[in-house]
């Protein structure tokens, strides 16, 4: 059983190796699942959730987003969105995190889980990165977007998900500290890096085991 938190800077291909990693281990991935969590257990619409989360791409998706059949499902019993603070929903956010950690394994990307799961015995945590050109290059690569288009990507995603850690955790996500393997990702192939993420994964449950 594996429990693995990812962080990733915007290219380093952190959505094309979580899942990809979840598969070679044989456990689940924990991304969209978290938000759709928190919208159900604070009853509001699952675009109100996404609004807090650290792993919305862009107003693109958010806007997309809240046409989804799920995010649709909010009702007049329901709590009204603005009676939910920030602090609800990171509390939410966390409590969605520690209980698939509970169950022993997963694959936790984003929102700060190496630091909501820094006790947890066994749990691995990982941070890609790269330099910004080769990130931006990789970037253009898998969205098809052009340079100017990936350059505002990288500076509003980066930037939401460094403040979502500092502001919450008071932590700088880029510091090599809070993660057992930091991995230049963007000097590897992507299956490369999961390979290298599964690997430490268990060796890691067999040094806590």
């Amino acid at each position: 059983m594996s429990v693995v938190t990812l962080s990733a800077s915007y290219g380093a291909g952190g959505s094309q190796v979580g899942p990809r990693l979840a598969e070679r281990l044989d456990v689940a991935f924990l991304d969209r699942v978290i938000p759709t969590a928190v919208a159900e257990r604070l009853a509001v619409p699952l675009d109100d959730a996404l609004a807090h989360d650290d792993a919305v791409r862009s107003v693109l998706e958010r806007l997309l987003m809240r046409f989804a059949p799920a995010a649709q499902a909010f009702s007049g019993a329901a709590t009204p969105p603005e009676l939910v603070d920030e602090r609800s929903f990171l509390r939410a956010t966390e409590e969605v995190i520690r209980e698939h950690a509970a169950a022993g394994s997963g694959v936790i990307l984003g929102r700060g889980a190496a630091i909501v799961l820094r006790e947890t015995p066994g749990a691995l945590h990982v941070r890609l990165d790269g330099p910004v050109e080769r990130r931006l290059g990789r970037a253009m690569e898998l969205e098809g977007v052009d340079r100017a288009t990936a350059e505002r990507h990288m500076r509003e995603t980066d930037r939401a998900r460094e403040a979502y850690v500092q502001q919450f955790y008071g932590a700088d996500a880029r510091d090599a500290a809070l993660y057992h393997l930091v991995i230049d990702s963007t000097a590897l192939a992507l299956d490369a890096c999961v390979e290298l993420i599964a690997l430490a994964a268990a060796a890691r449950s067999d040094r806590v085991g």
